[in-house]
């Protein structure tokens, strides 16, 4: 009883802070990701984790259409409440009655759908209810997960005590700790689940600043050898063989996967703007190679990569900038633009993406190079942009790796 209780209560309380972390992004910034989108996405993917947890025998029926009640429940009330932009009205009272009315809204349904008896005696299920139902503070959710991680290391071969970690500490951007939990997992039940294998090896990717090759492209194929249509494994193959250049091995593998995906859905949606990104880079690069080969000794190539803790506020639809400029000069010599859905991106500056065939990068001895991601698709620096600390170079440099890391005050 003891540890439903507790596995319970800790996700209500992250549920509830990733509910409210939208309204207060809106209320201090005006920047990030859509919290209409954001917010679908989240539930998909826990109904997506619960369907794993389903099959791969951790979670029993009843508990699996209680929860999938619930999450779909919550959408519905979620959705109407985010069908006016964050920008147009104030938050007001709306994430405190979200906080109080989720906790009764899960404790009606599992008085009308489970089994309350089950949880004998009846007080001890009341009082921990109430005190997870309020709005929990950081502080109240890190004692929890220590709770958990304590309960874990006593009965380490429980696999589930570290499945419930490792997607926590994902969930609120605890990547090492997240990688440390995933790593704690009964191996034989790891290498089983596919959902688990491309999750950790997403984790995995994202401590290494979007590099997949490895071992989380080793933990990717694996998923693929016991499911070869798991989409989110595709994708993260797919996205592996674009960073490594293959890029119609990318483009086949994400085509592959949109068959896969329910037609009509967010997967579907985003996968085919990814392949629209894919197929235009790949034609402007065509385009380029066949004007520019061999490749110029002036020519400078390396990669853009985004740092974990914006990668939420990038959209796949946003405008990527990447030029070189001189050193004592504002025009720029040559210009990149592409979609942000192709990060990471590797790229190449030279004389074909000149603004005027006046000013050159071959004219230059050393340049400034800059990326910056763009909401509005203006060229012309904003407020809210994501950039990287630009590097001066010599021309004809190789291996640069630029990270957007900062926005534009």
């Amino acid at each position: 009883m003891l540890t439903f209780l507790l596995e319970a209560g800790l996700l209500v309380a992250l549920t509830l802070l990733m509910l409210l972390r939208p309204w207060k992004r809106a209320a201090a910034a005006r920047v990030g990701v859509d919290a209409r989108d954001l917010t679908v996405r989240l539930y998909r993917d826990q109904l997506a984790e619960l369907d794993s947890d389903l099959a791969a025998g951790t979670l029993r029926d009843e508990d699996h259409a209680t929860a999938s009640a619930e999450l779909q429940r919550r959408l519905l009330e979620d959705a109407d409440g985010l069908a006016t932009p964050a920008d147009a009205r104030p938050a007001g009272r709306t994430p405190w009655v979200l906080a109080a009315a989720l906790p009764l809204l899960a404790a009606s349904l599992y008085a009308g759908l489970g089994t309350p008896a089950a949880l004998s005696p009846p007080a001890a299920p009341n009082t921990k209810a109430t005190s997870a139902g309020a709005a929990a503070s950081p502080a109240q959710v890190d004692r929890m997960l220590a709770e958990l991680a304590a309960r874990a290391e006593k009965d380490p071969g429980n696999s589930r005590n570290w499945i419930v970690l490792a997607r926590s500490f994902r969930l609120l951007g605890r990547l090492p700790d997240s990688a440390r939990a995933f790593g704690r997992v009964v191996p034989a039940e790891l290498d089983a689940s596919p959902a688990l294998l491309v999750e950790y090896a997403d984790v995995l990717g994202a401590l290494a600043n979007g590099n997949l090759e490895g071992r989380p492209l080793r933990l990717v194929n694996q998923a693929l050898a016991i499911d070869s249509n798991h989409v989110p494994a595709l994708s993260l193959f797919a996205t592996a063989a674009l960073s490594r250049g293959d890029r119609e091995l990318a483009i086949s593998t994400w085509e592959r996967a949109l068959a896969l995906a329910p037609a009509g859905s967010e997967d579907a949606k985003w996968l085919a703007q990814v392949l629209a990104d894919a197929r235009t880079n790949a034609s402007a690069t065509a385009a380029s190679t066949t004007a520019a080969a061999p490749l110029a000794p002036t020519a400078i190539t390396g990669q853009i990569r985004v740092d974990t803790a914006l990668a939420a506020q990038v959209r796949p639809e946003d405008t990527l900038f990447v030029y070189a400029r001189p050193v004592d000069g504002r025009l720029p010599l040559a210009v990149l633009r592409t979609r942000a859905g192709m990060l990471p991106l590797a790229f190449t500056l030279d004389d074909s993406l000149a603004m005027s065939p006046t000013a050159r990068l071959s004219d230059a001895a050393r340049v400034r190079v800059d990326a910056r991601i763009s909401r509005s698709g203006n060229a012309m620096p904003a407020p809210g942009d994501l950039v990287a600390e630009g590097q001066v170079v010599a021309t004809g440099a190789r291996g640069l790796v630029l990270f957007i890391d900062r926005v534009q005050p």
